[in-house]
C-alpha cells in the first residue's frame, strides 16, 4: 500500500492520501479534536494513539492530521503513515455507520431567504469547496442572517485554526458570495 502526502497552508497539518475511500462519497466529511468523542472513528482513535497528534479529519479520500505546535513532521510523519497503512491492511473501516446528529434543529429558510441560502450553499459546493478539499479541508454553511446578511461558516481539518483562514473566509470567499449573491454583507466563522 502507497499512501501520499501533500502539504496544506496550514504547516501543522499534513494531507494523507490513502488511494481509498475514507468517509465515502455518501458520508459527510467528519473533524475530530483529541479528547473528543471518537467511538464512531476506530482510525482517528488509533491516530490519537500517537503523541502530539491533535486533530483528525476525513474528507472522502483522504485525512487531514494537525500536530501541535512543540513537535516536527519529520518525526511524527513516519508513525502516521505507519498507523494508516496497519489500519488498513488490517482490513478496518475508518469510520462506523452511524453518523452524528446534529444537537441543534436545522434552521428552516422560507421564501426569498430560502432561495438566498441554496446560492450560498451552491456557490460554496462548486467554488469553495473543491479547492479547500485540495488544502486537506471543508468548508461548512452554518446560516444565514437575513436581517444583517451575514453568512456564517466553519472551517474544518487543515483549515482550522490555519493562519490564512481568516483572509480566506474574510476576503475570497466574502467577495465571491457578495458578487454573486447582493444580500450577502459579510462572512463570519461560526463560533
Amino acid at each position: 500500500m502507497f499512501i501520499q502526502t501533500e502539504d496544506t497552508p496550514n504547516p501543522a497539518t499534513l494531507k494523507f492520501l490513502p488511494g481509498r475511500d475514507v468517509t465515502g462519497a455518501d458520508n459527510p466529511p467528519r473533524d475530530y479534536s483529541r479528547g473528543e468523542g471518537v467511538a464512531d472513528a476506530p482510525l482517528a482513535e488509533m491516530l490519537f494513539m500517537i503523541p502530539n497528534v491533535t486533530r483528525v479529519f476525513f474528507g472522502q479520500d483522504y485525512i487531514s492530521v494537525t500536530r501541535s505546535d512543540d513537535t516536527d513532521w519529520k518525526f511524527l510523519k513516519p508513525a502516521v503513515l505507519g498507523a494508516i497503512m496497519d489500519f488498513y491492511v488490517a482490513g478496518g473501516v475508518p469510520l462506523l455507520d452511524q453518523i452524528e446528529k446534529e444537537a441543534a434543529e436545522p434552521q428552516v429558510y422560507e421564501g426569498e431567504t430560502l432561495e438566498i441560502v441554496e446560492q450560498i450553499k451552491e456557490l460554496i459546493d462548486l467554488r469553495v469547496r473543491p479547492a479547500v478539499a485540495q488544502d486537506g479541508g471543508d468548508i461548512v454553511f452554518h446560516h444565514f442572517d437575513e436581517k444583517d446578511g451575514a453568512v456564517y461558516l466553519e472551517m474544518r481539518g487543515a483549515c482550522a485554526g490555519c493562519p490564512s483562514s481568516t483572509m480566506t473566509l474574510q476576503h475570497g470567499i466574502e467577495n465571491l458570495l457578495k458578487h454573486y449573491v447582493p444580500e450577502v454583507t459579510r462572512v463570519e466563522p461560526a463560533l
